[in-house]
């Protein structure tokens, strides 16, 4: 499951040109581990396309698809109910859903970022427009707190439809939209059981 990958995650990382330039946005492609990652250079950010199994270098910061009431980060377990039964019920009458497109900040070392993109009383849950807000959001944050590397799944394909392919081309906007002065590297956390053939579409839409 992708949410115990994310724990997984977390629990290992303890562990120059301007992207306007249009040569600079010209990724250089280097296939290392015999074919499970790739490394590329996006204008003056490195970008690292990888499996969940291992963090490729240490992280800073990790993004989390997410919904408006955080059910989706919830743990699986059942767990006693702690207070009376009233409170907890007044409990769930003031819960307020978080607004979608929005990012929540989690923890430390490495941060969790709750990429809110989904509205479960919606259908279909995700939009667009909202995982296009969540990344301008995630990369202000990266400049607010000094991130220098940030792990990022493919927002909107795992709980969502999103095309894979989509997703890259509305990342890179972003990124040349914001251009974020302090991120360096940018692990793009592969899903697993995808292979060569996402790679080398995620290399291809990067090269446009």
């Amino acid at each position: 499951m992708l949410l115990k990958g994310w724990k997984d995650i977390i629990s290992r990382v303890h562990g120059g040109t301007d992207i306007g330039d249009k040569k600079a946005n010209q990724p250089q492609l280097q296939v290392i581990q015999g074919g499970h990652q790739f490394e590329m250079s996006l204008g003056r950010y490195a970008i690292t396309a990888a499996p969940t199994i291992k963090p490729p270098f240490p992280i800073d910061a990790v993004v989390e698809e997410e919904d408006t009431f955080l059910v989706l980060s919830a743990e699986a377990r059942v767990r006693k109910p702690e207070g009376s039964f009233l409170k907890i019920m007044t409990n769930v009458i003031e819960t307020r859903p978080e607004t979608p497109g929005t990012v929540l900040l989690r923890g430390k070392n490495p941060i969790r970022l709750l990429a809110i993109i989904h509205d479960l009383n919606q259908d279909p849950s995700w939009k667009e427009a909202w995982i296009k807000s969540a990344l301008n959001r995630i990369f202000h944050v990266s400049d607010r707190r000094k991130l220098q590397s940030i792990a990022l799944p493919f927002l909107g394909t795992h709980h969502g439809t999103l095309d894979k392919k989509r997703f890259v081309v509305i990342l890179r906007h972003a990124l040349q939209k914001n251009s974020p002065s302090y991120l360096q590297r940018l692990w793009l956390v592969m899903p697993v059981g995808n292979g060569m053939k996402t790679l080398e579409m995620v290399r291809k839409t990067l090269e446009k």
